[in-house]
């Protein structure tokens, strides 16, 4: 991702202060080591907090302690152990953490528009495609990579997941079974549920909390990609059956740096940072592509795995095909130029190789 110029907005008073204070001294201490504090609020077993762990930090310390005179030092804050998946995006505007990587699912008042591929649900499965088409979009729209300006961060890198199918404790085949059951989502995909028509109950909390959920029957299944329906977080032992319905793999985490830290770093470490980041984002993609076919592996000798029949996940798609007209327009009213966005992601990912299912039109 191109660099910004900073704009720094309030939080809470007080949080901002203790977290102004803490990045306000140098970043480079004395005998020129440079001290990261780098956070998620999932667990590095998730493909891109284990990225960040042990892709991003071992090649930005090899490239920074290569190419300049400074030495890198890392305190981690994975897990949740210094911000939750809920206040990261927070935790790294008020300088608690100098970088931090999460899901702008949790973020939909603050980035309205990030979650854009969302908003043309049944779009690519493969995690390059969906990469390679979201950072298209950023550089025909570099507002995406300014918005986070106005919360004291800067844009480092796009982070791809995995594609999401359907998991749950019940078998079905199709789209009338699901009518009652109450499936968990987060954020904007809750709308591929509410708005098909299908007559599901949508439920949503952050992916620690399925397991419970499902267990105590609060939900019965989820929307998600199979590395976390498998033993990363285990719900395939509380949801037994998986199916192949092909949501699309989604470019919607982000990985930022707080931009009075940013400031304190020396120039010539700069550009070495951005570099690793570009290649974190490409690895994304690449690292779901592969991680997705070994854990769908992993389902199908565990547990009931079904594909989808293409007719049923087109009945699905056709039945979405209102809702990107019906949230451009929304979005449009707040000032946002969604209609243009949508538009040219479609053509974005078809450039990568994509057909989509049905041709979503919005005017």
């Amino acid at each position: 991702m191109k660099l910004k110029i900073k704009s720094l907005t309030g939080f809470a008073a007080a949080t901002l202060m203790a977290g102004g204070m803490l990045a306000a001294s140098s970043a480079v201490q004395a005998d020129h080591t440079i001290t990261i504090r780098i956070a998620s609020g999932h667990p590095p077993t998730v493909v891109y907090a284990g990225l960040m762990k042990n892709f991003f930090q071992p090649e930005l310390k090899k490239a920074i302690e290569s190419k300049t005179s400074h030495k890198v030092n890392f305190i981690e804050g994975y897990s949740g152990s210094i911000v939750k998946v809920f206040d990261t995006f927070e935790g790294v505007q008020n300088g608690v953490v100098d970088i931090g990587g999460f899901c702008y699912c949790f973020e939909a008042s603050k980035l309205p528009m990030h979650a854009f591929q969302i908003m043309l649900p049944f779009g690519t499965m493969d995690p390059v495609q969906s990469v390679g088409a979201a950072a298209d979009i950023y550089n025909q729209f570099p507002s995406l990579a300014e918005r986070f300006q106005g919360f004291d961060q800067t844009l480092l890198a796009i982070i791809g997941d995995g594609g999401y199918n359907l998991g749950t404790n019940f078998a079905w085949k199709k789209l009338s079974d699901l009518k009652g059951h109450k499936i968990l989502g987060a954020g904007l995909n809750l709308n591929w549920m509410k708005q098909a028509g299908v007559g599901i109950v949508p439920v949503t909390d952050g992916l620690p909390g399925w397991y419970q959920k499902i267990k105590t029957g609060v939900a019965e299944g989820g929307i998600m990609f199979p590395s976390a329906w498998g033993p990363v977080f285990k719900l395939h032992e509380v949801g037994k059956f998986y199916t192949t319905i092909g949501f699309g793999s989604i470019t919607w985490h982000g990985l930022t740096v707080n931009n009075r830290f940013w400031d304190k770093l020396p120039a010539d470490v700069k550009p070495v940072m951005q570099e690793v980041a570009d290649r974190f984002e490409i690895k994304t993609g690449s690292a779901n592509k592969v991680g997705y076919e070994k854990d769908m592996a992993w389902l199908r000798k565990n547990i009931t795995v079904t594909d989808l029949p293409a007719d049923v996940r087109l009945g699905w798609a056709k039945g979405l095909a209102h809702w990107p007209q019906k949230h451009a327009d929304l979005l449009e009213k707040d000032g946002f130029p969604a209609k243009k966005l949508l538009n040219a992601y479609l053509v974005a990912a078809e450039k990568q190789g994509y057909k989509w299912p049905v041709r979503y039109v919005v005017k």
